[in-house]
């Protein structure tokens, strides 16, 4: 009698070669994401640190901003200011600026300080404190202001060793093209236990000089395009996650093994001087909240809003509120 399992049809074995090719664009595809991700962590990257100013670089920055605070008319929320002032006059209230300053004056008991604004644009924060001087590198800024006005550059500020008691910058240090010799000089102007309130537009991303997302797509070319279309997933807090504590992670460790004071990192931008097309797109450099806020604590200095804030969740435009601790 034959055996009735001996009849049933046997399972094909699956072609080698088929089998193969299979595993062969399972590794391709691991691979492919393996080099998208490690290009994502080199975009995040600080890569960069100050290089020499050339004067071709400063005058076309300097060039710039006296051409931003050129305004005929001296009310800054008046209709026939240009777009640059109207557009960070709009940012500043939608982001409550002034009263987030005015919030660091009063819990930290500043009314009487002697104050310092490093950038001080079209002067709206100088009525919080009583003895207020700004800062500003256009020489058409000063119509602006009834409290002293001093033009000169954060990279070397015109004030004697630790004469303020605090300072505060605003959407700043994101337009300095050597932004850790300007905060060199913050530290040197202020006094030892000093307050600085430094709010610089933290992650400046490079495609607004080009105005990406805000330009009709018949104007982009394709490559424009191409990244337009990434900008989405690029600005979400899973592309943050993936991307930003690890890179956060490699810089703390880099600078451990360096040893002594932090050397800022930052990526450097090409800005666009010729058309304001989004907040930032004057943006020379890309600073990272966790990069600057190492720079101070190796110096000594203390992080009095980083204890509720880590490193490894997004930053959500915090700022960083720093006491200067100079060493004998």
């Amino acid at each position: 009698m034959s055996n009735p399992m001996e009849e049933l049809p046997r399972p094909a074995k699956p072609a080698p070669r088929r089998a193969k090719a299979g595993r062969l664009i399972g590794w391709l595809a691991l691979a492919l994401l393996a080099a998208l991700y490690v290009a994502a962590l080199a975009s995040a990257y600080p890569f960069d640190s100050d290089p020499p100013l050339s004067r071709s670089e400063l005058e076309q920055t300097v060039a710039y901003y006296q051409k931003a605070y050129s305004s005929p008319d001296a009310n800054p929320d008046s209709a026939a200011e240009d777009v640059y002032v109207r557009v960070a006059a709009q940012a500043a209230r939608l982001h409550q600026i002034p009263e987030r300053v005015q919030a660091f004056v009063s819990d930290y008991r500043l009314g009487d300080a002697k104050v310092l604004e490093i950038g001080a644009g079209r002067g709206y924060l100088q009525d919080h404190v009583a003895d207020y001087t700004g800062l500003d590198i256009s020489s058409t800024a000063h119509r602006f202001f009834h409290k002293p006005y001093v033009r000169g550059s954060a990279t070397a500020m015109p004030f004697a060793d630790s004469s303020f008691d605090a300072a505060w910058s605003i959407w700043v240090f994101e337009h300095i093209p050597n932004p850790e010799q300007a905060l060199r000089e913050t530290r040197r102007v202020l006094k030892n236990d000093a307050l600085l309130y430094f709010l610089p537009a933290w992650d400046c991303p490079p495609w607004a000089a080009e105005g990406l997302p805000v330009r009709p797509a018949s104007e982009l070319t394709l490559s424009q395009r191409l990244v337009r279309s990434t900008i989405d997933f690029r600005t979400t807090i899973l592309y943050w996650l993936l991307t930003k504590p690890p890179v956060r992670a490699l810089r703390s460790v880099g600078d451990r093994l360096a040893g002594g004071p932090a050397t800022l990192h930052y990526r450097r931008l090409q800005p666009n001087y010729d058309k304001y097309w989004m907040p930032d797109s004057d943006a020379v450099n890309s600073l990272d909240r966790d990069e600057v806020r190492r720079w101070f604590v190796s110096r000594g200095d203390e992080c009095l809003n980083c204890a509720t804030q880590t490193p490894f969740w997004p930053d959500q435009g915090e700022p960083l509120i720093i006491r200067i601790h100079k060493r004998p």
